[in-house]
């Protein structure tokens, strides 16, 4: 009998590759969705479609209803909001309204994969910079994103007790920037220097980290296995309960100059003449506050927000992956030398670029 796997957020960019890949391993693929979902990365005929509100636990309790999972990845969660008690809505009640109707219906299944973020972390080394952030830092989120995450992540330590001093299983995932194929707000970047134009903002030195979306798949499914695995009995091993509840940062394991992205970018897009604008924080700070109040006057989204100054900001976004290395099994395999191409070549036969 195949594994199945429930995955939510299987409609967005890094849910669909999930999706595929889990067809790919021949897993029988449940994909949460809803009626409003666009399905246009979930046409292949083998996914199996099953409709859940993660702002209801009684709606999804009753859609759960006589199903069982052996995998469950939660990748659904908002990275852009008008108002920031809608990351919260999604990503932290949703969070805890699908563990709720998990345990209530389908059961805790036999590994759980919480997809959360390095913006869990914030400024946590703005004292010290350009210093890797380790397990052992303290998260200091400076954006309602990676607030809205790391609650969420505490709702999942909580929920995955079992009441003495064991654990449910399940392994959370810190991803870097992701990029790749089908993503949006990378984007914006190569068809800005299709434009000509390649912005940046800040003085200082910025160390920055990214994932190519394969890579972070990669990651959810070497934990899946991993952390579910089980010995001829059907009983979990010792190997893997070690796994249960730890968290991984995913990055390529490489660290980049501010440049080095758009500089990539415009590489693949066959080098056009490109204005290099730097822009000083204050501006920056101008700009995304005034996009954040016309967003929410008019009900817009803007790319340059709140959150999104503090992003920007940001001169350090170092992470250690050498845990995830070293007991997962992860090796990325998609430098930014490779990744970007791909990225690039994808926008270009889609006809974004």
């Amino acid at each position: 009998m195949p594994k199945s796997i429930l995955i939510t957020g299987a409609s967005g960019f890094i849910g669909s590759f999930i999706a595929e890949e889990a067809l790919r391993r021949g897993m029988e693929t449940w994909v949460a969705v809803r009626k409003t979902t666009n399905r246009q990365y979930l046409q292949d005929k083998r996914l199996h479609f099953i409709e859940l509100d993660l702002s209801s636990t009684d709606q999804m309790q009753q859609a759960m209803q006589g199903r069982h999972w052996h995998y469950v990845v939660h990748a659904a969660g908002a990275t852009k909001c008008l108002h920031e008690q809608d990351f919260y809505r999604t990503n932290t009640e949703g969070t805890r309204c699908l563990l709720s109707a998990l345990q209530q219906t389908a059961g805790w299944p036999q590994m759980l994969v919480f997809i959360s973020s390095l913006s869990v972390f914030g400024a946590c080394r703005e004292q010290q910079p350009y210093q890797e952030i380790s397990e052992q830092d303290t998260p200091q989120p400076n954006t309602a994103y990676g607030r809205s995450k790391l609650e969420a992540e505490a709702i999942l330590d909580s929920a995955a007790q079992t009441g003495g001093h064991g654990l449910r299983p399940y392994i959370t995932l810190r991803p870097t920037g992701v990029y790749g194929p089908r993503e949006k707000d990378y984007f914006l970047m190569a068809d800005s220097i299709k434009k000509h134009i390649d912005f940046a903002v800040g003085y200082k030195k910025q160390d920055i980290t990214f994932v190519y979306v394969q890579d972070l798949v990669q990651a959810v499914f070497l934990a899946l296995e991993k952390g579910g695995d089980t010995d001829a009995d059907g009983q979990p091993t010792e190997a893997a309960r070690r796994l249960w509840g730890r968290k991984y940062f995913v990055s390529d394991g490489q660290v980049y100059d501010s440049t080095d992205f758009s500089d990539l970018l415009r590489d693949a897009l066959g080098r056009p003449w490109m204005l290099r604008l730097r822009a000083p924080l204050w501006l920056l700070w101008a700009i995304c506050k005034m996009g954040g109040f016309i967003g929410r006057k008019t009900g817009k989204m803007s790319a340059l927000n709140d959150d999104k100054y503090h992003i920007l900001r940001q001169r350090n976004w170092r992470c250690d992956i050498k845990p995830a290395e070293r007991e997962l099994g992860y090796k990325p395999l998609y430098p930014l030398q490779r990744g970007v191409p791909l990225a690039v070549s994808w926008y270009k036969e889609n006809g974004w670029l």
